[in-house]
């Protein structure tokens, strides 16, 4: 087996496409548009294998189409959503099974899914060999807006992406990161690791690379959405939303609309 090497293809403004490849084979996640996608394959020569999407929303399904004209592959996704193109409905499952598992043979690489409901209401993640796809749910130092899914379920989602283990890489829809830190500043300015990361994403910015993947740790450590029991965290939510506000959810909604104002 050989390692599979994760590669952004980006889309639209701001929108990752991500492609898992050897050097000869390529599986995508959310393809939004084809035409990038295309346009890496045959630059690097590869074979498409499979297309995996994490929601329907167009800007992550937009290109199953046009890349199904040119390969005949399986396509997986939530199956508490309705993408026309799926081949593979997929949901969580206590136990490995294949409604809850995409299996990638030509990578040896088996992902399992999570169901993460809150962005939209059967959005599901891909986990695996230290790699989360997360889609539009848990972002670099944010999380998405909650255009399906309610409060609790968007908290329990991402409890479930935090109790992932430390190291897994966070691999996310969109280049959100540096407008996101600048919110997390303002939601808990003592806290020196996200001064620190703000820094990092920075000199990234400037020369226009990637900030992503991120990992587990390091959004527990700089992530308002995931540090809602965090002191600073609560005060500065609390004075955002002009009450006292004392258990996570309440937290979380108060942060999520002061970020969807910020």
């Amino acid at each position: 087996m050989t390692t599979p090497h994760i590669v952004p293809v980006r889309a639209f403004s701001d929108n990752y496409i991500w492609v898992i490849r050897d050097h000869c084979h390529a599986a995508v996640v959310d393809p939004g548009d084809a035409s990038p996608v295309l346009d890496y394959l045959r630059q690097e020569k590869l074979q498409l294998v499979a297309i995996l999407n994490t929601h329907h929303h167009n800007d992550h399904v937009g290109g199953n189409g046009g890349l199904l004209r040119e390969f005949k592959v399986p396509v997986y996704g939530p199956k508490r959503e309705s993408i026309p193109t799926v081949t593979h409905p997929l949901g969580e499952c206590g136990k490995e099974s294949e409604e809850g598992c995409a299996y990638l043979p030509e990578f040896s690489l088996s992902l399992r899914v999570i169901d993460i409901p809150g962005h939209t209401a059967g959005h599901i993640a891909y986990y695996g060999s230290n790699l989360l796809f997360c889609g539009d749910t848990l972002f670099a130092c944010g999380c998405g807006r909650l255009f399906e899914g309610t409060a609790p379920q968007m908290v329990n989602s991402l409890e479930k992406l935090a109790d992932l283990p430390p190291e897994t890489l966070v691999y996310c829809g969109h280049e959100y990161t540096l407008n996101n830190i600048r919110f997390a500043r303002a939601v808990e300015p003592g806290n020196k690791a996200l001064a620190e990361r703000e820094r990092t994403v920075e000199k990234l910015r400037k020369q226009n690379t990637p900030t992503l993947p991120s990992n587990i740790a390091i959004e527990k450590a700089t992530n308002p959405f995931l540090r809602c029991d965090e002191p600073e965290v609560i005060q500065n939510a609390s004075s955002y939303a002009g009450k006292p506000l004392t258990d996570r959810v309440s937290v979380f909604s108060a942060l999520r609309d002061w970020k969807n104002h910020f």
